[in-house]
């Protein structure tokens, strides 16, 4: 799968695609070690207040998300496919080790594996996010959940902590 780039399916898949004005390098930084990520990842008003990374296929990314009334939603996945500064695959339906997980985890009722793409661009980054969804009925839910809202706003809070590097 290294290189390979997911065409994604509109029936069963949720895309966020921009132009950010930092380089590939801060954005795979701030995505890629846990103190920078639990500075951006969850939209505020939520925080992210614990996040695990082994940074390779097969290893956990784990994170600790904590609603504005202070419930916490644990969520662990397993990265898939790591390549530095260019691609991120993980999935929520495996833990460490590919593990089968049994049941969805955090804020969501179906799994789902998301892919974070970064290309350099001469204004920074060409970032795109893909949720792969199994079913219609799983992607129509994460996008009323808010997926484009939610992921936009955590892009535009990632964009401001790389900055501040």
């Amino acid at each position: 799968m290294t290189g390979s780039k997911h065409k994604p399916d509109p029936r069963l898949d949720l895309v966020l695609e921009r132009i950010v004005d930092v380089p590939p390098e801060l954005v795979w930084k701030v995505w890629t070690t846990p103190e920078h990520l639990k500075k951006w990842f969850t939209p505020a008003p939520w925080t992210t207040v614990d996040c695990e990374i082994d940074l390779r296929p097969g290893g956990i990314f784990r994170t600790v998300m904590r609603s504005p009334e202070g419930d916490e939603h644990p969520n662990i996945g397993c990265y898939l496919e790591v390549v530095e500064n260019r691609k991120l695959v993980w999935t929520d339906a495996l833990e460490r080790g590919y593990r089968p997980t049994g049941q969805p985890n955090g804020c969501f009722d179906s799994f789902f594996t998301a892919i974070v793409m970064l290309e350099p661009h001469e204004r920074g980054t060409r970032y795109t996010a893909i949720a792969i969804h199994a079913d219609e009925e799983s992607r129509r839910k994460h996008e009323e959940q808010g997926f484009h809202d939610g992921w936009g706003t955590a892009l535009d809070q990632l964009v401001a902590v790389a900055k501040t590097m």
